[in-house]
């Protein structure tokens, strides 16, 4: 497996950003957690690669 992709990488990026809040509009804290944990959830699915996943949540992680 490659390196994470951690540079832009998403075609139409700000409309995507704007889909993205979009979809939280109206919602309560509680229920835009939850929205977010679904969405994770579903995209690690997706992907599927234990490895990359790892990644990801070192990449989340990091602080600097």
């Amino acid at each position: 497996m490659a390196d994470l992709t951690l540079t832009p990488n998403i075609p139409g990026g700000d409309d995507f950003y704007a889909d993205l809040l979009a979809a939280h509009e109206r919602l309560s804290k509680e229920e835009s957690d939850a929205f977010n944990a679904r969405l994770i959830l579903i995209l690690a699915n997706h992907i599927g690669d234990r490895e990359a996943l790892s990644q990801a949540l070192d990449a989340a992680k990091a602080t600097d």
